[in-house]
């Protein structure tokens, strides 16, 4: 038991490490990152290839709707009261049916957080690939589902010109997420 102990210590520790591991490579030029030149955004500290890369990267933090919207704390709050509404739509909860809702609700965050401009990947489907196995989406369906977004920056008492931004950006996923013929450029 004791042995099982140490060894559960050991890989987490090691787990722990490796999250918190500073990146090598900058995220604005993609040079070699320099362990001296760094800035630490929600818990997380980045490096950078030289001091423009991070003043950089700090304004576009703090241009971004991510962060206008109040970052990580906001985005989790909105995607939980989000679904709380979608959930009991008759409309659209029966997308949902067969959905492991803790894992969608982090697949969620990670996507919005994403597409509203905060430094992290999103490694999770695209949309029509996520979408592709639900042929009666339609527009409506994609209409109450925007509509319980602005419902919820709403109550969250979220400006509205920002609501309108997010509406924007969630409005450029309509014909992936209803699988419609890509428009050529």
């Amino acid at each position: 038991m004791k042995k099982l102990v140490i060894l559960f210590l050991v890989t987490f520790s090691l787990q722990a490490m490796a999250q918190d591991a500073l990146n090598t490579v900058c995220p604005i030029s993609g040079k070699p990152a320099n362990p001296n030149i760094t800035t630490v955004y929600e818990g997380k500290t980045f490096a950078f290839a030289e001091e423009a890369c991070r003043k950089k990267f700090e304004a576009d933090r703090a241009a971004s709707l991510y962060q206008q919207l109040g970052g990580k704390a906001a985005i989790d709050a909105a995607v939980d009261l989000f679904y709380t509404k979608v959930l009991v739509d008759d409309r659209v909860k029966h997308f949902f049916d067969d959905v492991n809702m803790d894992r969608q609700r982090r697949k969620q965050k990670t996507f919005l957080s994403f597409a509203l401009g905060a430094p992290i990947k999103y490694e999770g489907k695209d949309m029509r690939t996520a979408h592709a196995n639900l042929p009666d989406l339609n527009d409506s369906h994609f209409n109450a589902i925007a509509e319980h977004l602005k419902a919820t920056l709403e109550e969250l008492k979220v400006n509205q010109d920002l609501i309108t931004k997010v509406l924007a950006v969630v409005e450029t996923t309509r014909d992936d997420v209803l699988n419609r013929p890509k428009k050529a450029n």
